[in-house]
């Protein structure tokens, strides 16, 4: 089993109480075409808060559930830090963590 899987899990929990306390939480998802986008982060169908909480945090929790290969990089808080302008600490950190945990072999 990969060490790293509850240290993941535990940042999964952090991004989504933070994309929460932020308000950028939302009960509706986008819609099916928006969530059918080719682009990396979906970038030309939503705002990457719904992409972390509508496709990241669904395919991250079912690989960790699953016993999935988990990917050997991530970049998503270097996308986060564009997207809030450093205004968002918890949410990058959490990012920035699992971006770290990804990066270290298993």
């Amino acid at each position: 089993m990969d060490s790293r899987i509850s240290a993941l899990a535990d940042q999964l929990l952090l991004v989504e109480r933070e994309l929460r306390l932020m308000g950028l939480w939302a009960t509706e998802p986008p819609p099916a075409e928006a969530m059918a986008s080719q682009q990396p982060f979906c970038v030309d169908t939503m705002d990457l808060e719904a992409w972390l909480q509508w496709i990241f945090l669904p395919r991250m929790r079912q690989l960790l559930q699953s016993g999935g290969t988990l990917p050997t990089s991530s970049g998503i808080r270097a996308m986060a830090e564009e997207r809030f302008s450093g205004t968002a600490k918890g949410l990058l950190a959490a990012l920035g963590e699992f971006d770290r945990l990804i990066g270290e072999a298993g």
